[in-house]
C-alpha cells in the first residue's frame, strides 16, 4: 500500500496529519477495517434516516418524510447522538456534532463570504467527508483539512487567478484560525489522501 502522508508543523515539530512512521502500520489496519466505507456514499454521514439518538424517529411515507423528536435537553440529545455515531463509526476520531459544525463553517465561508456556486461547496463537502470516512481527521488537523478541502474545491471548481487564491487563503486563515504556511503545506497530503481524484460525478 501507498505510504500515508505525514506533515510536520513548523511551530511544534509535531505531526499534524498524525501519521508518523510508527503509526503507518496502524493506518493500514484502519484502512482494511473500513470495508464498506472505502466507496464514498453522499448520504452516509448526513442521511436523514441516520439515528440522532434514541429521542429521534424518522417516519417515511410515500409522499413525504417527517421527523419526530420528543422533548429532551439539547445537551443530552447531542451527547446521545455523538455516542450513537461513535458506535457506528469507531474509526472516526471526531464527533458528529464537530463534523457538522465544520461543514457549516465550510459552507458559510465558501458560499456566503466567497460567493462560490453550490457545486464548489458540494465538492469541498465530498473531499472533507472522504477524509472523515478514512479516519484521517483528528482534533489537531480538522481545521487544516477543512481549509485544504475548500482550497482544492475552489481551484477545481473555478478558474482562480493568483490574487483570488491569495484572498481565499486570507479568508481561510481568518475563518479557521490556521497558519497560512501550514494550510498551503497541508494541501498536498490531502490531495494524496484523496488519491488525486478531484473530479467528481454530478
Amino acid at each position: 500500500p501507498r505510504p500515508s502522508p505525514s506533515l510536520v508543523t513548523p511551530a511544534t515539530g509535531a505531526s499534524v496529519w498524525a501519521a508518523p512512521t510508527a503509526t503507518r502500520a496502524a493506518w493500514t489496519q484502519v484502512g482494511n477495517e473500513l470495508g464498506d466505507f472505502r466507496e464514498y456514499d453522499p448520504n452516509l454521514l448526513d442521511d436523514p434516516q441516520w439515528p440522532c439518538g434514541k429521542h429521534k424517529r424518522v417516519l417515511i411515507f410515500p409522499s413525504y418524510m417527517t421527523t419526530v423528536i420528543e422533548y429532551v435537553k439539547p445537551s443530552d440529545l447531542k451527547k446521545d447522538m455523538n455516542e450513537t455515531f461513535k458506535e457506528k463509526f469507531p474509526h472516526i476520531r471526531l464527533t458528529l456534532s464537530k463534523i457538522r459544525s465544520l461543514k457549516r463553517e465550510i459552507k458559510k465561508l465558501a458560499q456566503d463570504e466567497c460567493g462560490y456556486e453550490e457545486p464548489t461547496v458540494a465538492m469541498a463537502f465530498v473531499y472533507f467527508e472522504k477524509l472523515v470516512l478514512q479516519g484521517k481527521l483528528n482534533k489537531q488537523n480538522r481545521k487544516l483539512c477543512a481549509g485544504a478541502c475548500v482550497l482544492l474545491a475552489a481551484k477545481i471548481g473555478g478558474d482562480l487567478k493568483k490574487h483570488e487564491v491569495k484572498l481565499l487563503i486570507d479568508k481561510l486563515e481568518e475563518r479557521f484560525r490556521v497558519n497560512r504556511r501550514e494550510l498551503i503545506a497541508f494541501e498536498f497530503p490531502v490531495l494524496v489522501a484523496l488519491e488525486f481524484n478531484l473530479h467528481l460525478p454530478e
